[in-house]
This record gives C-alpha cells, sequence and structure tokens, in this order.
C-alpha cells in the first residue's frame, strides 16, 4: 500500500514538473512575435515601462507578452529602461527577448547619409532615421565650439559627412554620430586620396568644396572630371571661379534656373564672380564621385 502511494505521489510530483515547465516555455520562451518577420521595437526617452508595454504589445503574442511583462515587474526594469531600436525576431522567445531589451542590446540600422544642400536640410533627413530631432541636430552642427571638436567650423562642417550608407544605432547622440563620421572620413580620405590633394595643393575640405560646386554643375559623373579642370585651373591662374551654383547658394535660392546680371551683385563670401578662389566653405554634401573627379 506504501509503495502505491509513493507511485501515485511520484507520478503527482512528476505531473506537476511536467506542468510547470510547460506553463514556463509557453509564457517565456514561446515565440514571442505575432509575424514572421521581424518587426522592431523603437523605446526613446520618454518611454516607462507602461508605454514599452503598449508599444511592444501588438507585435506579440498573447502569451508570451504575459511572460514578458511578468520578467518586467519582477525585476528593476521600470528603473532602467534603455532607449533603442529593438529586433522583435519570429522564433525568439519572451526571455532572450526581454534580456536584449533590458541589456540595451539594439538592432543597428542602415543611415544613408544624403548629399542635402544645407545642414537644415540634412537635420530633417537624418531626424527621420534617429530619435535625434531636426532642432537638436541643426543647432548643434550650428554651434561653433562643437564642430571645433572635429576641427570643422560651422561654415565647413559639411566637409565631415561623406555620402554613403553606415550601421548606426538609432538613440546615437551628436557627439556619437559625429565622430563617426569623422571616422568614416578618415578611412574615405586615404592615402592615395590624400596625396592626390596634396599634390594638387589643397586639402580635403577644399576639395570637398570644389566637389560640392561640380555636384551643382552636372548629375553626369563623366562630366565631372573636365568641370573640375576647367575650375582648377581658374584657381591656379588666380582667377574667380563665376561658378553659377555658389549664387545660388548665396541667394539661398536653389530653384534659380537662370542667373541674370542683377544676382551676381550679391555681397557675399559665395559670391565667386566677386570673390576670387574658392568659397569658404561646401555649398552641399559633396558626392565621392565628385571628391574623385576633383582629385
Amino acid at each position: 500500500m506504501e509503495k502505491i502511494k509513493s507511485k501515485i505521489y511520484l507520478y503527482a510530483v512528476c505531473v506537476f514538473l511536467l506542468l510547470l515547465i510547460g506553463t514556463v516555455y509557453f509564457f517565456l520562451f514561446s515565440n514571442l512575435s505575432n509575424k514572421q518577420t521581424v518587426q522592431y521595437l523603437y523605446i526613446d526617452a520618454d518611454d516607462s515601462q507602461d508605454s514599452v508595454f503598449n508599444k511592444l504589445s501588438p507585435m506579440a503574442n498573447y502569451y508570451a507578452m504575459t511572460g514578458f511583462r511578468t520578467l518586467a515587474r519582477h525585476s528593476d526594469y521600470a528603473k532602467n529602461i534603455h532607449t533603442g531600436r529593438y529586433a522583435i525576431i519570429s522564433g525568439q522567445g519572451a526571455l532572450k527577448t526581454f534580456r536584449h531589451i533590458k541589456n540595451g542590446i539594439q538592432a543597428p540600422i542602415s543611415l544613408t547619409i544624403p548629399e542635402a544642400r544645407t545642414m537644415e536640410r540634412l537635420a530633417q533627413l537624418l531626424s527621420k532615421k534617429l530619435m535625434l530631432d531636426s532642432t537638436t541636430i541643426a543647432s548643434t552642427l550650428k554651434d561653433s565650439e562643437f564642430c571645433a571638436k572635429f576641427g570643422y567650423d560651422t561654415i565647413t562642417i559639411a566637409a565631415i559627412f561623406v555620402p554613403n550608407t553606415y550601421d548606426i544605432y538609432w538613440n546615437i547622440n551628436m557627439d556619437k554620430l559625429i565622430a563617426r563620421m569623422k571616422k568614416e572620413h578618415d578611412i574615405f580620405w586615404n592615402p592615395k586620396r590624400m596625396e592626390k590633394a596634396r599634390s594638387m595643393g589643397m586639402n580635403t575640405t577644399e576639395v570637398a568644396t570644389l566637389a560640392s560646386i561640380i555636384d551643382e554643375e552636372t548629375a553626369n559623373n563623366a562630366e565631372k572630371p573636365m568641370i573640375a579642370g576647367m575650375y582648377y585651373n581658374r584657381i591656379k591662374a588666380n582667377m574667380p571661379l563665376q561658378a553659377d551654383p555658389t549664387i545660388k547658394f548665396a541667394w539661398k535660392d536653389f530653384g534659380m534656373r537662370r542667373i541674370y546680371h542683377k544676382s551676381l551683385s550679391i555681397n557675399s563670401p559665395y559670391n565667386t564672380y566677386k570673390n576670387i578662389g574658392l568659397p569658404p566653405g561646401p555649398i552641399k554634401i559633396a558626392s565621392i564621385a565628385s571628391i574623385d573627379a576633383v582629385l
């Protein structure tokens, strides 16, 4: 009789353990995502634990979401919310997803630096891809002390950007963003390009400035070396560049189709009809094709 009772007790314990294991698996290890494709959870500086739940719930299966809530509420997550962009992957359970979110393990974004004409326009475009707002980006790029940390001023800062695509975290701050752009700038300006610039008597910012003018002259890459040669010869001859794109930039009227004589009277360092040599900085973020055309 005792043996029967022991077996029954043992079976009951086994059933209980199996149910417990099944329940834990169901809530913590079963698929959290309710879609086969990857979804992304964006957590910003204003989010609380509850708002994170609200953002995640539409992406999650009910029982796995219950497990996620339980994990969050029985940890110190409410006091340690990390901003960022987090991948909600099909086949990944609540426990692993929670660990990534709690520990700030993000999924990077592919950020393309556009060939923007102004820093204000650049700010608008970047703010659509980053947690940073356009006002913060634009005001920081107009801060002379900030630009000086990276060897530029507010007029030449456009030269730090190389229009390419980079893997960057969505919640990156301005210091880290521009530090990354400086790093990519230095990689782009390899010894071969640097030597070409030195042989022309130009630095990287001057090359980018001339390249920015060429970009505004033509979108045809085949024509760019010829135009670059024409302007470079004028620089060497100490002649005015007489570049129409700089007049448009001086007036901040990029829709001008024709440059009339009266437009050439503007008193601006970007008026290359009045002033000899290059303008003080790029009139846009120069393309790689135009930089290489100058070199």
